[in-house]
């Protein structure tokens, strides 16, 4: 029936012909008409019949200047209706206007065969064969929508096989405000999206009618019938869900950690670290990370932070894809990283996808929130210590914004509160700041551009003043190509300094400083192929500037001091990637990854050449050879493979396996403990191999209670070689050879990490335990570069056992009581464990290196919070926190040191916090 309506009204036209008649040319001029004006004009001079709605004439309002010359009529008419929403259809002496669609004059082939299409689309790479037979639905309204289906664009012949992009806002009917994680689907179709945390969305679409379903838990469903014929936007306002529910969650992540394939990995809520008591109330991710299974630190205080057996320099921190060398203030009390622009924050600790390299231990992936495109928004905190604001802005609404954030310390009060007369007088502050701008250019492409700068300084004497900062840039442009294939071109540079400025008004005033500067372009992509395969794929070269280092006397005339100016040090890393997200069937999936990696040292520089077959030291040097600016001194690189895989045994419990490879081509020099700001990083050359790790890790996975309860059991095992470590006595400080203090050995470490993770309900947070072991070897055939014998022995932060628990219970919505207990065994530590005389001198005899440990570490936090009414429209919103930190007093040892007095040692220890620091927060969101 429904072909024989068709037929007939193809003949109701006068008996078509299978094309349109033959171009008749005409000459007209159009000054200031507007569209009905240029219809009557054209009837007037063509001799041809208008058939249209008026109302579709109304809508448009623009005016024609436009003049044609012996030109076909087809051609004037595509001019005159070229940015309207209107086509046309030429035929015995009329033309029929149509609204967006256009009329067929032909059947499509094949179009009587039993098998009907209803559009002609390309729906999952498959092109149906049977192209739409349009009708034109006559509507009186003066918008796109017609008998319910939104038109975006018109339709244009030869367009059948595109794509288009839509893209648009979804809001709350009732507030008006923007809606996150909202899932956009095309029914029969798999093509969806979700938007993000402004509400915005994009999706690729194929030409043609498309049913778009809009789903959130909080409201109503909505399906929007969209025929598309360009790239355009659609804006949607979804109405409140009336359903009474007893408890609502929502779990952003639910099942992620069971359904992906990378194992050790962690998300840090960056919202909910406000509830986490700190000390002196500074919301930090660091610290907050360190209570995860797997990651700790050598000390209460201390900078730098040690994962699954790795260096402080092992891992990679990464602000909005560039890189940050320091992530401390205040000798690491506080974060570098401002909690208040923070987005989101990803570790990994396990399996490293292949698009990262560079480190062995870890990648923490920071990334930095966008500024609201709509309003003004903002949130400040006011502490004992710190006070922190971030304001957001729209710079053109609905496509660009900026937010700024802004951080400082007014701590020196408490230095003055000291009783030490020594310390009433130093200095210790900070201030960091960050900005950020994206914009929306099309569809198709954003840009997103940050830059960020930190500042400390501190004197502890009133002779020395030490100052450090960090500073980076990031550049980042985003291109869709279509809605499976979309690319990254980033550019960064990150620098990091340092300085001490030694003053005591006699002569040997100096002035000493470090500079490291990285420049690094990557391109990334990927592509989603099918329901198999999604690969991502890319490039990146670094450039790496080090200046390892000067001395200059404050008054060189008089001074014992000897100028000292360390050459420069110079290289280039490059990387290629690609990996392959396999799904071999609904429960197995593999995350293929391969890396290659090269890096060269580049001149200019001298080198020294040492004897072979001999320690590398000043008397075993042979000669010298001189390098050329950007002549190549030596060249390292190697394949970097990755594997995980995941098996679902049922849908909330999976096992996980995976093994890395990974190189790293930079280290750090210190002989401290913990990381200092004043510590320098060496990048590897002619006599320094670059560190290269392997890890094997199997994990097993397991939700309860609906995805509340997370629990999961992670063993790993990582193989290292050409670690640094430091002759005893090392000299360190701008040493124009490092290579003679140090040496390269092998580690090993192993480890087991428990944890259990409540997501919800009145009661949340999370529950760790690790067991794990490192340990180090430095062996040689001579005497002066083997430790402890040749033989393994424990590193620094050696630590078997730890526990952490992180719990937050919530009275009502607006009061909480959260607490934080860690307990971890005592680090390695060396002591005397004698004496003896030789020539007459009595020396102190060591134990061998890391024998013993210092006492165990055990503290407990407890925060009350208080959260501002929950009402929707109000001016601000308001959180106070009240925290205790070390609540037990406990006097943790940080170190112990040994002193010879009277030819009697004594053991001193050091403490950082040995009574408990209340702390008062005022956060406030506007």
């Amino acid at each position: 029936m429904r072909k024989i309506i068709l037929t007939l009204f193809l003949f109701a036209f006068h008996t078509l012909t299978f094309s349109q008649e033959k171009k008749n040319n005409i000459s007209i001029e159009f000054k200031n008409a507007d569209l009905k004006t240029a219809i009557e004009s054209l009837e007037k001079t063509s001799g041809y019949k208008f058939y249209f709605d008026e109302n579709w004439i109304k809508s448009n309002t623009f005016l024609i200047n436009k003049t044609y010359t012996d030109t076909s009529l087809d051609e004037v008419l595509a001019g005159v209706f070229e940015n309207t929403n209107l086509n046309y259809f030429i035929t015995d002496k009329k033309i029929i206007l149509t609204k967006n669609s256009i009329i067929h004059s032909t059947l499509p082939d094949n179009y009587f065969e039993p098998v009907i299409a209803t559009s002609a689309v390309i729906a999952a790479n498959k092109t149906v064969t049977k192209p739409l037979f349009h009708q034109q639905l006559d509507t009186k309204k003066r918008n796109t929508t017609v008998n319910g289906i939104v038109y975006i664009g018109k339709e244009k012949k030869g367009e059948e096989l595109k794509s288009f992009t839509l893209s648009g806002i979804i809001k709350n009917e009732k507030n008006k405000k923007p809606l996150s994680n909202v899932t956009i689907k095309v029914r029969d179709k798999e093509i969806s999206t979700t938007t993000n945390e402004q509400g915005f969305y994009k999706i690729e679409l194929p030409f043609g009618l498309n049913y778009i379903q809009i789903e959130s838990i909080n409201h109503r469903k909505d399906t929007q019938p969209v025929m598309i014929y360009d790239n355009g936007s659609l804006d949607v306002s979804l109405h409140e869900s009336i359903n009474e529910l007893d408890e609502v969650v929502i779990n952003k992540n639910a099942n992620r950690n069971v359904k992906t394939a990378v194992a050790g990995v962690s998300t840090i809520d960056v919202e909910g670290i406000k509830n986490v008591p700190l000390v002196l109330g500074e919301r930090d991710i660091f610290r907050v990370a360190t209570t995860l299974p797997g990651i700790k630190t050598t000390g209460e205080g201390s900078a730098g932070f040690n994962v699954r057996g790795g260096k402080d320099d092992q891992n990679l921190i990464l602000l909005d894809n560039a890189v940050l060398y320091n992530t401390s203030h205040f000798l690491g009390f506080f974060s570098a990283v401002n909690p208040y622009t923070t987005s989101k924050v990803d570790i990994y600790k396990g399996s490293i996808p292949s698009r990262f390299g560079g480190r062995l231990s870890s990648v923490f992936d920071i990334t930095t929130k966008n500024g609201n495109p709509e309003k003004f928004t903002g949130e400040a905190g006011l502490g004992a210590v710190t006070s922190n604001l971030s304001i957001s802005t729209p710079v053109i609404k609905n496509k660009s914004s900026l937010i700024v954030g802004i951080r400082g310390t007014y701590s020196e009060w408490i230095l003055k509160k000291l009783e030490d007369e020594s310390l009433k007088n130093s200095q210790a502050n900070f201030f960091d700041a960050i900005v950020k701008y994206n914009h929306k250019i099309t569809a198709n492409n954003t840009i997103e551009s940050t830059l960020y700068y930190s500042k400390d300084r501190f004197s502890i004497s009133s002779d020395s003043v030490y100052k450090y900062s960090n500073a980076l840039v990031s550049l980042k442009w985003n291109h869709s190509f279509n809605a499976k294939s979309k690319a990254d071109l980033i550019f960064t540079n990150s620098e990091y300094k340092f300085n001490i400025d030694y003053n005591n008004g006699g002569i040997n005033s100096f002035d000493y400083g470090y500079k490291l500067n990285e420049s690094q372009l990557i391109l990334n992509g990927n592509y989603n192929l099918n329901k198999k395969h999604a690969f991502n794929y890319g490039i990146s070269s670094k450039l790496y500037n080090v200046d390892p280092g000067y001395l200059n006397p404050k008054k060189p005339d008089e001074a014992t001091l000897i100028p000292v100016n360390i050459d420069d040090e110079k290289a280039i890393e490059s990387a290629v990637y690609f990996s392959d997200n396999f799904n071999v069937t609904e429960k197995l999936l593999i995350t293929l990854g391969l890396r290659y990696s090269r890096y060269s040292a580049l001149g200019p520089a001298t080198e020294r050449i040492y004897q072979s077959n001999s320690p590398i030291n000043d008397d075993t040097v042979i000669g010298t050879q001189d390098y050329k600016k950007n002549e190549v001194i030596k060249t390292y690189g190697g394949f970097e493979p990755r594997i995980a895989a995941r098996y679902l045994i049922t849908d909330d419990f999976s096992v996980k396996a995976s093994y890395d490879k990974t190189y790293q081509y930079i280290h750090l020099l210190t002989s401290n403990t913990t990381q200092s700001p004043t510590d320098a990083w060496k990048l590897s050359d002619a006599h320094i191999a670059p560190q290269n790790a392997q890890q094997f890790s199997l994990g097993f996975y397991k939700n309860l209670d609906d995805d509340k309860l997370e629990l999961s059991l992670e063993g790993y095992y990582k193989k290292s070689d050409n670690l640094l470590d430091y002759k005893v006595g090392a000299e360190l400080l701008l040493n124009k050879n490092p290579e003679t203090q140090l040496l390269q050995g092998e580690g090993k470490a192993y480890g087991v990490e428990l944890l259990l993770k409540k997501n919800a309900g009145k009661l949340n947070g999370w529950l760790g335990y690790t067991y794990a072991r490192t340990f180090i070897k430095s062996d040689s055939q001579f005497i002066d570069e083997k430790v402890n014998n040749g033989h393994y022995y424990p590193t620094n932060f050696d630590k078997p056992h730890e526990v952490s628990a992180v719990l937050n219970y919530k009275f009502t919505k607006r009061y909480s009581l959260s607490t934080n207990f860690v307990y971890q065994s005592g680090r390695p530590i060396t002591y005397p464990i004698g004496s003896y005389e030789y020539n007459g001198l009595k020396y102190t005899l060591y134990s061998d290196r890391n024998k013993f440990r210092i006492p165990d570490y055990y503290r407990l936090d407890v925060g009350f919070n208080i959260e501002g009414n929950h009402k929707i429209k109000k001016l601000s919103h308001s959180f106070w926190n009240i925290s205790i930190y070390n609540v037990l007093g406990r006097n943790n040892p940080y170190s112990i040191f040994f002193v010879t007095t009277n030819g009697q040692i004594k053991a001193y220890k050091t403490s950082i916090f040995s009574v408990p620091i209340p702390t008062i927060t005022y956060n406030i969101k506007f």
